[in-house]
């Protein structure tokens, strides 16, 4: 096992890591920015370093820095969180060159997963469902895009292939449009990732979204943990996460969940992972594999009672996988709203001293946050401040508990959305499960 973890990440996920690290015995390094001197982690870790000014180009995206950082204070491995450069192919490949450990998949593994259509082929090989596409890049030939259009049928999306988070993606509704939002979606995707490939696939018209969480020792080991429901987003931003899925066909998830451990497998994967799916009309169609810890994993932490973070570290650091899947037991619900600086209207970042924060409690009721009364919330990075989560046996218990734990969520000083996640936990069509994820943006009017 690590005997020195550097946490290369900030917020509320650096101090998630850094209690895990301690209940194990594990010492841990701080790295931060100028501004991020007083945040809770920098002050509870063993050792801390500036790596650079605010600007995360400077600061937590400089991988000479960080991996210096490493060097000075005699780290074996490297934790990157989610975000900044937790998928980052080239930073993991110079840490193992540098003679440390990337808590996270190999270098080669993120590379296929990254891009969209090796990942779409890998998933085909090992029996995971995928939308119908062309499966593969689109070539420069408009009789060939055309007829890919034809054979999927009508609407269609184009997406880049190295693209990610709800960008690089433009949706077709008639041939006519085809060949233009291909040239747009190709200049975008190379001036938003270097990358001018795009793909085409089904546009599906009123999808859910739903996930399947795994772990695997890259020895030949895997597991999963189970799905969550990620649906209710904005601009493609999740904003509040439940664990199990309500009302999946219990048939159609023990088939997905099969195929995505016997992927993980199939390429060698190494660590805590997730696999992105629409699901429409009781099918599961991939999307993506996010190859990093989740935002959202906590939801599935309390429903299955076991910490992803330190079973990430352990089969990151060479064990294999000490749990089977009959030892994963399921139990209950859970939610988890993400509470964000931001003006619940105009969805405007809102940074500033937080004068006083108090946070919910109760049994069921976890609460994953970096503030403290005057800590201030700095405008360089994400505007996530804390993530609240609910956990009971049934789904109206666990959203009951949720309703309450907002209700006595204090974060004064700054503007949050709080007040629209009390709106939704009290939303009759959210109550009732299985919305879909143009819910959100259609209730706020967008």
């Amino acid at each position: 096992m690590f005997k020195k973890i550097l946490i290369a990440n900030r917020g509320e996920i650096a101090l998630r890591v850094l209690r895990a690290c301690k209940e194990m015995g594990i010492k841990t390094v701080a790295v931060h920015s100028q501004i991020d001197r007083d945040l809770k982690h920098v002050r509870l870790a063993d050792e801390s370093v500036c790596i650079g000014p605010n600007p995360s180009p400077e600061s937590y995206l400089n991988i000479p820095r960080i991996i210096a950082a490493m060097e000075i204070t005699d780290a074996q491995a490297v934790h990157p969180g989610y975000g900044f450069l937790a998928e980052n192919a080239d930073f993991a490949e110079q840490v193992q060159k540098s003679g440390f450990t990337f808590i996270g998949p190999d270098p080669d593994v993120i590379r296929l997963m990254g891009d969209k259509v090796s990942a779409i082929a890998a998933m085909k090989k090992a029996g995971v469902p995928t939308v119908p596409g062309s499966n593969g890049p689109l070539p420069d030939d408009p009789e060939i895009c055309m007829r890919h259009g034809r054979n999927i049928g009508y609407p269609v999306i184009i997406k880049a292939a190295a693209g990610g988070g709800g960008r690089g993606m433009r949706v077709v509704n008639t041939e006519s449009a085809l060949m233009n939002s291909i040239r747009i979606t190709k200049s975008e995707a190379k001036a938003g990732f270097g990358d001018d490939t795009v793909y085409m696939e089904k546009f599906l018209q009123n999808p859910r979204h739903v996930e399947i969480q795994v772990l695997s020792d890259g020895q030949g080991h895997a597991v999963h943990f189970g799905d969550r429901d990620c649906s209710l987003q904005r601009r493609h931003q999740k904003v509040l996460e439940e664990a199990p899925a309500p009302g999946i066909d219990p048939v159609a998830r023990q088939e997905v969940l099969d195929a995505c451990v016997k992927a993980c497998i199939d390429i060698g994967y190494r660590g805590a992972g997730t696999f992105e799916f629409l699901y429409e009309d009781g099918r599961f169609y991939f999307i993506e594999m996010n190859t990093r810890i989740q935002v959202e994993h906590p939801v599935t932490e309390m429903i299955s009672g076991r910490d992803l973070i330190k079973e990430q570290i352990r089969v990151c650091a060479g064990e294999r996988l000490s749990i089977k899947q009959e030892d994963i037991v399921f139990r209950g619900h859970a939610f988890e709203c993400r509470i964000n600086a931001e003006d619940p209207k105009t969805f405007m970042p809102c940074p500033g001293t937080v004068h006083h924060f108090h946070q919910p409690g109760g049994l069921g009721v976890r609460v994953d946050s970096h503030l403290y009364d005057g800590y201030t919330v700095p405008a360089n990075y994400d505007s996530m401040i804390a993530k609240v989560i609910t956990h009971a046996d049934s789904r109206e218990e666990a959203l009951a508990r949720m309703r309450h734990a907002l209700d006595e969520l204090v974060i004064d000083g700054i503007r949050t959305n709080i007040p629209l996640q009390q709106d939704l936990v009290r939303d009759a069509g959210f109550a009732k499960g299985g919305v879909n994820i143009h819910y959100l943006e259609k209730k706020l009017g967008l």
